[in-house]
């Protein structure tokens, strides 16, 4: 479908048929030393490799379209949310030019954070998504990715209607960290699953566990993300599950 945004178009030839309407987005960073290499990577029709992303977004706020909407664009690799497993069958996925960890990773431009967010809200016009939908990369492959980050403003695209956002007192009791055992690790990996983690609830908080709180501090914490589920990261989660309504 065709967005109402300027755009460049940058057609890709990596993409496919979707079997239904998108209902989430994905939000990823290019984690490339230039936008340019980025955009060529995700065009390029190599076999073997091809990628490619609905829309790619320079730091200066230039928006390229490479796959229609109504296509299936493959930006996701292996993931999972809410139960679904074809995450590029059912999401639009959004790079964001930024080098990542691995190549300087640093703060995401104002101009290029005004366009995601009026990607968002174009996008949003046409498909009905859920802020709780709205997720990042490192939200749906946990154990392989960590982008787009801990410096991505999360908070700022909810304020402006994208997403969701909570700043709850922390609550009491002691860190759950890898290695621990019992009912509060239970309850604390049933609630991740409810929110959309592949985090199956066994009272035991082992390295997956650990990922999968590491992403959700990357989203939602933002001030550490080394999978230890403080009094801070519990309270987010809890209350992002009331906000939410999982």
């Amino acid at each position: 479908m065709e967005p109402t945004l300027d755009t460049i178009d940058a057609p890709s030839p990596n993409f496919d048929a979707r079997t239904a309407p998108p209902d989430m987005i994905v939000l990823h960073y290019t984690g490339m030393t230039t936008g340019e290499a980025a955009l060529a990577r995700l065009c390029d029709p190599t076999p073997g490799g091809r990628v490619s992303a609905h829309y790619l977004v320079e730091e200066d706020g230039r928006l390229f379209r490479l796959v229609d909407e109504a296509r299936r664009a493959w930006h996701a690799g292996v993931a999972s949310w809410k139960g679904e497993r074809d995450i590029n069958g059912r999401s639009i996925g959004v790079e964001i030019v930024n080098p990542g960890h691995e190549f300087g990773y640093r703060d995401f431009p104002e101009p290029q954070v005004a366009a995601v967010i009026a990607l968002l809200t174009d996008i949003r016009s046409r498909w009905t998504i859920a802020d709780g939908d709205i997720v990042g990369h490192s939200d749906v492959a946990p154990a392989r990715k960590q982008d787009p980050g801990e410096r991505f403003p999360w908070k700022q695209l909810a304020q402006a209607g994208h997403g969701l956002w909570v700043e709850p007192p922390p609550a009491p009791g002691a860190p759950l960290a890898e290695g621990a055992e019992g009912a509060a690790v239970f309850a604390f990996q049933a609630g991740l699953t409810r929110l959309g983690y592949d985090c199956p609830p066994s009272g035991r908080f082992d390295t997956t566990t650990r990922e999968v709180v590491s992403a959700f501090q990357r989203h939602w914490v933002q001030s550490r993300f080394d999978g230890v589920a403080d009094g801070l990261t519990r309270a987010r989660l809890i209350a992002l599950l009331r906000l939410s309504g999982a």
